[in-house]
C-alpha cells in the first residue's frame, strides 16, 4: 500500500543524490521521475523536486501537505520547490522505513544506499526500464532527426507508428501462446540479452523473424507485448502504406523507417502485411513502387539485431503469396494457427478476468467456438456485455455468452452469403468485420488473442 509521505521523501532524496553525483544518468532514474525532467530530450542538473513535479512523478495528490509535517522539510512558496531542512535526518528518517525493493526499483538510491540493504547497483539498473524507451525521449529524436516543415519527411512519418513500451498495454502474460510461440520469443529474449557474445562468435544472422497466420490470432499482439516487456520502442509500418498516393518518393521513405528503427535502437521494427512485397514484385505495378520493394528488401538484408539492435518482425495473413525472395530474408518462422479448444477455454478465462459471469464455464464455451480466433472470441464477449447492459445488467450469465456464440455464427454466416441481388455489399458495409478490424480487435487495448 502507497505511503504518501515516503513516497514524496524518496522523491525529495533521488532529485538530491541526482543532481548531487555526475556518476549517474538518465538511465538511473525511475521512469516517473524522469517524465517530469524532460526537456528538449535531455534531463538536465539540478533536479528542481517542486509541488508540481512530485505530484507527476509520485501520483501523491498534495505532496507537500504530505511531508508538511516532517521536521526536515520546507516549502519555498513563491517557486513552489520542497527541500530538506536537514539532510541527514531525512536520510535517516528515510532508511529506517524503506525496504530492500525500495532500493532496488530505484538505481539512484541504490547507487546510494545499496550496500546498506545488499542490493547490487547493476542490477537494479538493468532492471530499469532504459531513457532511451520514454515518450519524450522518442519524441526528441524524431524531431532532431526530421524536419516537420519538410514534405517529404511528413511522409515518411505517416508511414510509421512509433511507441515507446508504457503506451504498450499488453504483456505476454495476457496472451496465450501455443509451445512453439514461447519457444521463439524465450530464443529471441536471450539473443538480446547475449547479443555481445553472438557478435563474438560471429553468428550475427539472427533476429529477423516473420509471423505467419490468419487475421485475429495475434501477431500484432505478441510484437507489441515484446516491446511492452523488453522495453523497447515499437516502430509498426504497414507495407501497403507505400503505395499511398499521398507518399511521394516511396524507396526513400523505406530507407527512412529503417533509418527510424536505426536511431531508436534498440527497437522492434514491425512491418505487417508482408505478402504485399511479393505481390508488388509479380503485378504490374508503377516502377517507382517496385524500385521501394528492392530498396525494402536490400535494407532488410542490411539490419541486423547483433549489429544494430533492431529485432525486426515480418507477418502476413497470406504466406502462400510469398515468394522465395521474401522467405529467406527471415531467419525463423512462427506459426499463428487459430487457437486450439484448450487454448480458447484460456483465452476466455483471461479475457474475462475483469467480468461479473454467474456459472462460467469456459471449456463449455471452447466447445462452441470451434474454428474462432482470439479477436472472434473478443468480439463474442462484447456482444454479450453489450446486450446484457441494454438489460441493465452488469452480471452476465453462461447464458449470455452461448447465446452471443450463436449470434456471432448467424451474423458470420449472413456475411459470407454469395447475395445475388444486388445487395451484398450494403450488408457487408453494415455487419462486416473485415481483416483489418479483426486486427484491431485483435491488437488494441487489453487484447487477450492466443498467440
Amino acid at each position: 500500500m502507497s505511503n504518501p509521505e515516503l513516497d514524496v521523501v524518496e522523491f525529495l532524496l533521488t532529485t538530491t543524490i541526482y543532481s548531487e553525483r555526475r556518476d549517474l544518468d538518465p538511465d538511473d532514474l525511475p521512469p516517473a521521475y524522469r517524465t517530469v525532467f524532460w526537456t528538449d530530450g535531455d534531463i538536465e542538473r539540478p533536479l528542481s523536486a517542486t509541488t508540481s513535479t512530485a505530484r507527476e512523478a509520485t501520483g501523491v495528490e498534495r505532496p507537500w501537505q504530505a511531508v508538511s509535517g516532517l521536521m526536515f522539510t520546507d516549502r519555498d512558496d513563491f517557486s513552489g520547490t520542497i527541500s530538506f531542512t536537514d539532510r541527514d535526518l531525512a536520510e535517516e528518517w528515510f532508511l529506517e522505513r524503506a525496504d530492500a525493493s525500495t532500493i532496488e526499483s530505484n538505481p539512484v538510491l541504490a547507487a546510494e544506499y545499496g550496500d546498506d540493504y545488499d542490493v547490487d547497483y547493476d542490477a537494479a539498473r538493468e532492471g530499469n526500464r532504459p531513457a532511451r524507451a520514454d515518450r519524450a525521449f522518442i519524441d526528441a529524436m524524431l524531431e532532431e532527426a526530421f524536419d516537420s516543415e519538410d514534405e517529404d519527411d511528413e511522409e515518411m512519418l505517416d508511414l510509421v507508428d512509433v511507441r515507446a513500451p508504457a503506451e504498450v498495454e499488453t504483456t505476454l502474460n495476457d496472451l496465450v501462446l501455443t509451445p512453439d510461440q514461447e519457444g521463439e520469443i524465450q530464443k529471441i529474449v536471450k539473443a538480446i540479452e547475449h547479443r555481445d557474445y553472438l557478435a563474438r562468435i560471429g553468428l550475427r544472422e539472427i533476429g529477423k523473424l516473420l509471423f505467419v497466420g490468419p487475421p485475429g490470432t495475434g501477431k500484432t499482439s505478441v510484437a507489441r507485448a515484446l516491446a511492452h516487456d523488453l522495453d523497447l520502442p515499437f516502430v509498426e509500418v504497414k507495407l501497403s502504406m507505400i503505395t499511398s498516393q499521398y507518399l511521394g518518393e516511396t524507396a526513400k521513405n523505406v530507407e527512412k523507417v529503417f533509418e527510424v528503427a536505426k536511431r531508436l535502437s534498440p527497437c522492434i521494427l514491425f512491418m505487417d502485411e508482408f505478402d504485399f512485397v511479393a505481390k508488388t514484385r509479380s503485378s504490374d505495378e508503377h516502377a517507382a513502387i517496385k524500385r521501394a520493394v528492392n530498396t525494402l528488401l536490400k535494407s532488410i538484408d542490411e539490419i541486423s539485431l547483433i549489429q544494430d539492435e533492431v529485432l525486426l518482425i515480418g507477418a502476413t495473413n497470406h504466406p502462400d503469396q510469398l515468394d522465395a525472395a521474401a522467405w529467406r530474408r527471415f531467419d525463423e518462422i512462427v506459426n499463428f494457427p487459430k487457437p486450439d479448444r484448450g487454448m480458447r477455454a484460456d483465452i476466455l478465462r483471461i479475457v474475462t478476468r475483469q467480468m461479473d459471469i454467474t456459472e462460467f464455464d469456459p471449456d463449455t464455451l471452447a466447445e462452441l467456438t470451434e474454428g474462432l480466433t482470439g479477436s472472434d472470441l473478443r468480439m463474442v464477449l462484447r456482444e454479450a456485455v453489450l446486450e446484457a447492459l441494454t438489460e441493465e445488467r452488469t452480471t452476465l450469465t453462461q447464458d449470455d455468452l452461448e447465446d452471443a456464440i450463436k449470434d456471432f455464427e448467424e451474423r458470420d454466416n449472413l456475411k459470407n452469403m454469395d447475395m445475388i441481388d444486388g445487395d451484398h455489399d450494403a450488408l457487408v458495409a453494415g455487419g462486416d468485420f473485415t481483416d483489418d478490424s479483426a486486427d484491431a480487435a485483435s491488437d488494441g487495448g487489453h487484447d487477450h488473442d492466443h498467440d
